[in-house]
């Protein structure tokens, strides 16, 4: 992550959290999570932010995020490893 020019210090804090989750459930994806929980272990206010960085690193192949709309059940998320991220980083 730290060699691609698209990631920003909010990028890198949601997916650190959703790191951090993902080593408390046993390395097992995917892992369920809250937005409330995971925007605040971010210091993220805003929902705005959150969704576009969420969709962000989706985008970039960070992530397989799947909502739930639902919110007494949490979104599905699976952390990938990046494919040869050096080309992307242009």
């Amino acid at each position: 992550m730290a060699a691609d020019q698209r990631i920003s210090v909010w990028h890198f804090s949601i997916y650190m959290c959703l790191f951090h989750i993902w080593l408390l459930n046993g390395r097992v994806n995917p892992v369920s999570i809250s937005r409330r929980q995971i925007m605040k272990q971010a210091h993220i206010g805003s929902i705005v932010t959150y969704h576009k960085c969420i969709r962000q690193l989706k985008d970039y192949g960070y992530i397989i995020y799947e909502p739930s709309y639902n919110p007494f059940i949490g979104s599905y998320v699976s952390l990938l490893a990046p494919q040869n991220q050096q080309q992307v980083s242009k």
